[in-house]
């Protein structure tokens, strides 16, 4: 057969073909794996970064720092907590609502973000639009705590008489203007008629430092934030506003033992996802919080630090969230607070 008329196979050499199928072999196997994109890799393949709307050192990072180091061991991926404080919690909120939906980046965020809607005219993010609420992660009584050097009280009953004494003398630090803290001293005043006055912080642990130093006299803190001062004697607690006394602190009464039968407040925490993350991203992570609430560790921890070990993912804490903008709106309103 002339070579013009020969299949055309034949007329390349065996090693040639072969390069020929390799290459496009290779070419649709490529096509292929780009097709498949990110679905491709199991999540996380990357470091996974929290953010946490307070500086360092405060009631959030107490709750956080164990987690995520849980998490890190269970994932075999680090879990990064990135500080943003801020505006009561609003700063760290806003950057999180932004953030890339891909299941890199969450927000734990707390009560003092159920409480903003009601205390700050305008926001840039909107809880229940912008999140996906993901779980609640530790729920703790507040605390009334005093400097022992500045206030000689060392009952609740004593202290009122001593705020009653000289209205106006005594100070309180909080978190921020909106935070639970301000907003649990103004419920305090409101119920007990007596008149404190407020000084905002950029974080419960700014304000847990001037307390101990004595630049402020009071604090209505988280109990999360506190325990490690109490325990140290740095800071006295007077009571907890809780209707049973704390898990690692049976000697602290209750507001109502002490006096105030109707002073209840509590500090929690909670997880939220930017909206549009991945379904299977937001399964996972779940899974992997229910695990790590199963550990001696964290038991241990939130014993320590007086809480509770919550069961609320998904509908359950969104439910419970959207009660709590209800109570805290309620709250703001008869207390008259102001961001001053």
């Amino acid at each position: 057969m002339p070579p013009s008329t020969q299949p055309f196979f034949q007329t390349l050499d065996r090693p040639a073909m072969r390069r020929r199928l390799l290459l496009a072999t290779g070419l649709g196997l490529g096509a292929l794996l780009a097709a498949g994109g990110v679905q491709a890799q199991a999540w996380p393949s990357k470091p996974i970064t929290w953010v946490v709307p307070f500086p360092a050192g405060g009631g959030t990072d107490a709750f956080a720092r164990p987690l995520t180091a849980q998490l890190t061991k269970q994932l075999g991926m680090q879990v990064i907590i990135d500080n943003k404080g801020g505006a009561g919690g609003n700063v760290g909120a806003t950057l999180a609502a932004k953030a890339a939906p891909d299941g890199y980046t969450w927000f734990m965020g707390a009560v003092h973000h159920a409480i903003a809607p009601a205390m700050y005219p305008k926001l840039d993010y909107k809880l229940q639009e912008d999140f996906v609420p993901v779980a609640l992660l530790a729920s703790v009584p507040q605390v009334i705590v005093v400097n022992p050097q500045k206030v000689a009280a060392t009952n609740l009953i004593d202290f009122l008489k001593e705020v009653r004494s000289k209205p106006g003398k005594l100070n309180y630090g909080s978190a921020g203007n909106g935070t639970s803290h301000h907003l649990a001293g103004e419920l305090f005043k409101l119920q007990t008629r007596t008149f404190i006055t407020h000084i905002p912080y950029r974080g419960a642990g700014p304000a847990l430092q001037d307390l101990m130093a004595g630049q402020v006299d009071v604090m209505f803190d988280g109990l999360g934030s506190s325990a490690a001062h109490i325990k140290g004697g740095r800071i006295k607690a007077l009571a907890v506003a809780g209707s049973q006394r704390a898990p690692g602190f049976p000697d602290v009464p209750t507001a109502a033992e002490a006096g105030v039968p109707t002073y209840q407040v509590a500090t929690w925490y909670g997880l939220w996802a930017p909206k549009g993350t991945p379904p299977e991203a937001i399964a996972r992570m779940t899974e992997e919080l229910r695990k790590a609430y199963a550990t001696p560790e964290i038991k241990a921890v939130w014993n320590g630090l007086g809480a509770e070990l919550p069961n609320q993912y998904g509908k359950a804490y969104a439910d419970f969230v959207t009660n709590e903008l209800k109570r805290w709106a309620e709250v703001a309103n008869a207390s008259g607070a102001k961001l001053d």
